[in-house]
């Protein structure tokens, strides 16, 4: 069995990653993926959270929200509507968005669909989260 898979994560604006790793955890539509290598092929939508990779000995992290993840047994590769490398989100300006979309849930007198709102907290949290494993290691 290999002992590395080639990882891939882009956007339709750039490409993020492009290495080889020795595990993957992807967010799924219905919860996280763990990805090792030679996985049984299988394609499925990205949810939103973080994606976590080990290249090396150094675990990385990316926000990621929506798009298409594709797993072949030495490739995973990973289509996001949008990606963020941890070390460069804006965490202040994230708790900015997580408050605002917070108060847009809970005030339907703002007139902002709750759907939108609740999308605008996960991106959000997903943000903040990727960020703060990356400030952990």
């Amino acid at each position: 069995m290999p002992d590395s898979l080639e990882l891939e994560v882009a956007t339709p604006e750039r490409p993020l990653v492009r290495d080889r790793v020795s595990e993957v955890q992807i967010p799924g539509k219905d919860g996280y993926l763990g990805i090792l290598p030679g996985h049984a092929p299988l394609v499925g939508q990205l949810g939103t959270g973080f994606l976590s990779y080990v290249a090396g000995n150094k675990r990385r992290y990316l926000s990621v929200h929506g798009g298409f993840v594709e797993v072949l047994p030495d490739l995973v590769r990973v289509l996001a509507n949008m990606a963020e490398r941890a070390e460069e989100i804006d965490v202040e300006g994230a708790r900015r968005d997580l408050q605002t979309a917070q108060q847009q849930v809970f005030n339907p007198s703002l007139g902002v669909d709750p759907a939108v709102a609740l999308e605008a907290m996960q991106k959000a949290q997903a943000r903040i989260d990727a960020a703060a494993q990356n400030s952990e290691k």
